[in-house]
């Protein structure tokens, strides 16, 4: 198995390290614009090898996508960092042009490859990844949801000073300050979390969760990069696996839920095919609401990517 991480930054190398730390492919690549650095950080990941006790070769390469040619998943964080006072929708115009040569590049060695976007504003470079690699949508998804839900149930583990582990959570819509939680669908050991945590306190807990990322840019001057790279390589390694695992992540929507021509956070199943099922829901009337209104900011965006590329 071979996986290429595009991208050789804080979230990029974190995903490979773990790729590789968790021996999810036998080959992986990092790939990146500026000169040495990624042959840098896959060497630096190669030497922990005989210390961490893994045979999962890290390769670097400064924009020679001949070396990622067969890849069975390609993982692109290639982008500029959101920094602070920066909204997710001002790195559009940027980073829509990273993404869109990144995609033409590596679907030219790997046609067959899944994709999985990290880049931000995550919902529409998903979008953009997908516009420009002439392939079936399953195989074009974001990761959003993995580490949006990360992080609530991070949170909801510290309120209730038991492992993270027993807690699981459904979280739905943009990656973004629109997202939706769903504390009817979050559980702690198969036990409903509100009846260990009062409605007052949930929602607060929720609130942090929709503002995490911007939390960690207020706190780093950047954004963060240990959550969103190991939630990456959670998602490849569901795939390189086999898996079929359940996650929530940002994919392309035909009707599901009643939206078309959409790229939003919903659960999935996730398999060797890329998303092999879109898990619906049964919404109750206030959740149907919040989806929507997440949806229309996310459409917002992708309109505005649509009028540039007609433009173009």
């Amino acid at each position: 198995m071979k996986v290429t991480v595009v991208g050789a930054g804080n979230v990029g190398a974190t995903c490979a390290d773990v790729l590789a730390h968790r021996e999810i492919a036998n080959e992986i690549v990092l790939l990146d614009i500026k000169e040495g650095f990624a042959e840098g950080k896959a060497l630096d990941i190669w030497e922990s090898a005989p210390i961490g006790l893994y045979d999962s070769r890290t390769i670097g390469s400064t924009n020679d996508y001949s070396k990622t040619a067969d890849s069975d998943v390609v993982v692109i964080t290639s982008g500029l960092p959101r920094k602070p006072g920066m909204s997710r929708d001002d790195l559009i115009a940027t980073n829509a042009g990273i993404v869109k040569t990144v995609t033409e590049n590596v679907i030219k060695y790997s046609p067959n490859a899944v994709i999985i976007i990290v880049s931000n504003p995550l919902d529409v470079m998903t979008y953009c990844a997908y516009l420009n690699a002439n392939t079936v949508p399953n195989k074009v998804f974001g990761m959003a949801g993995v580490l949006d839900t990360a992080r609530y149930r991070s949170f909801l583990a510290l309120e209730l000073n038991v492992s993270p582990k027993d807690i699981q959570a459904v979280l739905m819509g943009g990656h973004g300050d629109t997202m939706v939680p769903l504390p009817r669908y979050t559980t702690v050991a198969g036990i409903p979390v509100t009846e260990l945590i009062a409605e007052d306190r949930l929602n607060e807990i929720i609130e942090r969760t929709k503002f995490g990322g911007g939390e960690i840019v207020q706190l780093l001057g950047t954004s963060a990069w240990y959550a969103p790279g190991a939630a990456a390589a959670q998602m490849v390694e569901a795939v390189v696996r086999d898996q079929k695992r359940i996650f929530p992540v940002c994919a392309w929507l035909q009707g599901e839920y009643g939206m078309n021509d959409i790229y939003l956070g919903v659960p999935v199943v996730l398999g060797k095919n890329g998303i092999e099922k879109i898990i619906e829901l049964d919404l109750n009337d206030a959740e149907k609401a919040l989806l929507a209104e997440s949806a229309e900011a996310v459409k917002v965006v992708m309109n505005v990517l649509d009028e540039m590329n007609a433009n173009a």
